[in-house]
């Protein structure tokens, strides 16, 4: 990609795309073009007809989305299903309407079957049943990853998609109500330590595995794929291990510094029991991400600390 390129980051004040924003600014893109809500809604398709008619993108990313953890997923599924549908339907139909070079969809692990085989290759994808807890999220991500694959099928259009594992870092979504699973534990052992109380309580039974992937670099990825990649099939993008709710939890205690106990409540939804991706597709390629789990936390933490007056309730 030429450095003059036209790029514009759809959701560039969440978690991945204020990333993406970061990172292409650090390697010398100095045409990222960007838009708050306020100024351009993604779910209104007229909006963002004009928006695009008027500033012509070359290359899109797609990092906008409604997401959420368990209870956001189970509280708002028709708002989850909805609004990402919408959001990316108009992204897509524009990108392509309007001359966009190539256009990067982001997806979720969250696509494969609940049981799927471990680790998950990009070839489970529709093989079996959702995971309940988050569906309608989800069925949207895969109609996203299907209407880029037919739009290229088509209309000969160069979109391509990428499923990132589970997300963390600097400018996460830290509210109890719908975070993910870092941020939330960020937050509760913090809140613990600080109230000085003896113990505190997790949702399942710490047993689910999970991977998770700094989210500087999911944008190193992102680049790498945007300069790199031109496939239909879609390509994971992780961190190739995983590590147990339980564990997690005690890795982000020992950055904290927090020795009270940990509870976890049985009654509540444990979702997936293992989500690891097969990331060897990306590594072929050439790629590989590079943060350590404890090194993202302990640099996630020190962003909540400086911004925990902006971190939502």
């Amino acid at each position: 990609m030429s450095k003059n390129a036209k790029i514009f980051v759809a959701g560039h004040q969440g978690l991945v795309g204020s990333a993406l924003v970061r990172k292409f600014q650090s390697k010398g893109f100095d045409n990222i073009i960007v838009s708050n809500r306020s100024e351009l809604d993604l779910v209104n398709q007229l909006a963002v007809e004009q928006y695009f008619s008027k500033n012509l993108p070359d290359v899109v990313i797609i990092a906008a989305a409604r997401v959420g953890g368990i209870q956001a997923n189970k509280s708002y599924p028709a708002e989850f299903i909805r609004d990402n549908l919408q959001i990316q339907t108009n992204l897509i139909e524009s990108a392509y309407q309007y001359g966009a070079k190539k256009l990067l969809f982001l997806g979720s692990s969250c696509i494969y079957p609940r049981l799927a085989p471990q680790p998950i290759s990009e070839d489970c994808l529709l093989t079996g049943p959702l995971e309940e807890t988050n569906k309608n999220y989800a069925i949207a991500k895969i109609a996203g990853i299907q209407m880029c694959q037919a739009y290229r099928e088509q209309y000969g259009f160069n979109a391509i998609s990428a499923m990132p594992t589970n997300l963390y870092g600097p400018g996460d979504n830290f509210s109890l109500d719908n975070s993910h699973v870092v941020p939330a534990l960020i937050r509760k052992i913090h809140e613990a330590k600080f109230s000085e109380k003896n113990s505190l309580v997790i949702w399942g039974s710490g047993e689910p595995r999970r991977e998770f992937l700094y989210v500087d670099d999911l944008s190193d990825a992102c680049l790498f794929l945007l300069k790199n990649y031109n496939e239909e099939k879609p390509i994971n993008i992780g961190w190739g291990e995983d590590i147990s709710v339980l564990e997690l939890a005690e890795l982000i205690s020992s950055v904290i510094g927090y020795t009270g106990k940990i509870n976890f409540d049985m009654s509540r939804p444990d979702g997936t029991p293992r989500k690891l991706l097969d990331v060897s597709r990306l590594k072929a390629l050439g790629w590989q991400a590079m943060t350590q789990l404890r090194a993202g936390i302990e640099t996630t933490y020190k962003w909540y600390l400086s911004n925990i007056h902006l971190c939502r309730s």
